[in-house]
Parts: structure tokens; sequence; C-alpha cells
């Protein structure tokens, strides 16, 4: 059923940042919802106040999500961005089952809830306080500089609950990232996001995520930029090589035969097997990324300690 079928608002909006870019306002009826069963990752529970995503990265495997919508997976992903308005207020009234008291809480998991339209519509800091009040610990995966807004309020939330962020960022080279990651800040500025959130005490790993064969994976690239997290207090480096998932794969594909034709028969003999490398090619990017890491001393710099929140003033009963 199309989007204004379901209630919702189209709006669009006259500055340079939205240009040719439409925000779908909906009311959820739940924000926190049950990762499936198998996936295969530390958590149970995500939010994602956004559908769709203006950071327009090509290789995106969550492209597939807006054809549910009755929209495409290419151009309209990234331009027809669906807001649940209501965020934080599902989010409070969902984190109040008892099934989820105390129950880590992933956020930045299938679009980036710090993508542009987030600073226009301001939900995460609402959420980030319902995460904080209800006792829940909670993650932050981002490739956006705008977290940076919230971190007094995360420093906040870390005195109370369990805090972690990451910043997403295989491609070092600017020109590259412009290509595959065109709406995202500049991956220099994203680890200077990573090294403030350190410093201020709120511990920041950063995803390679993802690597792409033949484009980031070579042994200089690899070095470049896991000596580049390590440089911005990285707590950790992980590594994911590309993974192409149907609707991503098909966009995926025709940004090759526009910008590197040569790589579509490697691409294509790469992922013959399905969505994802081949076993031996994960293994040996997981090996080369977790040596460099020891080499680079990821996660050995000491952060600053978030002091508790102070006490509640003692209330006096007069008689």
């Amino acid at each position: 059923m199309p989007l204004l079928e379901r209630g919702a608002v189209a709006r669009t909006f006259a500055t340079p940042a939205f240009a040719g870019m439409t925000f779908y306002e909906v009311r959820a009826r739940s924000v926190v919802n049950r990762v499936p069963d198998g996936s295969h990752v530390p958590f149970r529970w995500t939010i994602n106040p956004y559908r769709g995503c203006s950071h327009a990265c090509v290789y995106c495997f969550a492209r597939k999500t807006h054809e549910y919508l009755d929209l495409d997976s290419g151009e309209d992903f990234d331009r027809r961005v669906v807001v649940k308005v209501n965020a934080a207020e599902c989010a409070r009234a969902d984190l109040a089952a008892p099934r989820l008291r105390g129950e880590h809480v992933a956020m930045g998991t299938n679009v980036d809830c710090y993508q542009r339209a987030e600073g226009r519509y301001r939900l995460m800091p609402g959420i980030i306080a319902a995460l904080a009040d209800a006792g829940n610990p909670f993650s932050i995966l981002t490739k956006g500089t705008l977290i940076l807004r919230d971190l007094p309020r995360l420093a906040e939330a870390a005195a109370r609950v369990p805090v972690s962020t990451a910043v997403s960022g295989g491609v070092l080279d600017r020109d590259l990232a412009r290509l595959l990651e065109p709406g995202t800040p500049a991956p220099r500025r994203r680890l200077e996001a990573c090294a403030r959130l350190n410093d201020a005490g709120i511990g920041c790993s950063v995803l390679l995520g993802p690597v792409l064969p033949y484009l980031t994976d070579s042994p200089a690239q690899l070095d470049a930029a896991v000596r580049a997290a390590a440089e911005a207090g990285a707590t950790s480096v992980t590594a994911i090589p590309l993974h192409l998932r149907p609707g991503a794969r098909a966009w995926f594909q025709r940004w090759l035969r526009e910008h590197r034709p040569d790589l579509v028969v490697p691409y294509a003999r790469l992922y013959r097997g399905g969505s994802y490398t081949p076993r031996a090619y994960q293994d040996r990017i997981a090996a080369q990324v977790r040596d460099l890491a020891a080499r680079h001393g990821v996660g050995t710099r000491p952060r600053p300690r978030i002091a508790p929140p102070p006490p509640e003033p003692r209330q006096l009963t007069l008689l």
C-alpha cells in the first residue's frame, strides 16, 4: 500500500541540503524491533527512527526494505525517507515492557539514525533519554558526524547505562568515498568524530564496513585505515567485507558499470556463490585487520572515566 494511503504526510524543504528529497512523516505504533532469529548479531533489539537514507551508499544492504513500501531500492531509497515522528514517544512506551528491561538496544543497524534528516527532526535526543531512563544499555553505529550534537546527552546516558558507539568508514580516499557514499561526511571527519567521542569517554570503535574487493582491500589500504582508526583512539576495529543482497546488488552493479567497468567480471566471479564473498576471502581480511590492529595499538589508549550523576537532593518533610 502506498505511504500516503497509510496516513503519511509528505513534506519537502526548500533548502540545498534537502534538494530533491521527500520526507514521509508517519506515526509509528512501535519502534523497538526484535532481531530475527538466526541473524548472528550480539543484540536482540533495534530502533530505527528512519527508513531510507540520504547517505545514498550504493552498496547499502537495507535498500531492499524500501520495496515493502512500494518504493524502489535505488533512487527512492536515497531520496524518499520515512520519518517516524513519534519515535521517542514510542520508544518510551516500548521500553516499559517487562521483556525489554535491561536489554541492549542497537541503533544504526539498518539505516543511519544520524543521517541528514536528523538535523531537522531531532528524534535521537528523545530516544537516548528514553533508553537511559529505562535502564537499557545501547549502541549507535553511524556514518554521520551529527552524533556530536548529542555528545552531552550521550555522556549523561553513559553515566547511567553502558553506552557504546561506532563510526563506519572503510573508504579513506575522499574521491572514491564521494562516488560510493555521496551523502556522507568526508571519511576524515568521521574519524575526527570518533576521536571526540573517545576523548569524552564515550567508547567509539571503527567499522571498516564494507571492505570492497579490488577497491579498498589492498594491504596498503587496510594498513592506512587501521592506522587512522588507532590515531582516532578507536576502542576496536572490525572489518566486514562487502555483501550484496537483493536490491543492493543491482544498484551496485549499475555503479560498477558506470564507474569501474573493468571490475564487472571480477565481481561476478567473486560473488557467483551468492550475496557474500567466499569464506577464504573473509578470513583473510579478518586476519589482516586483526594483525594490523595489534601492530598499531588499537584499543590501548586509556579513555576518560565518566563520572556518575550526582544523587538526587533529599526532600525534607516539614512536620
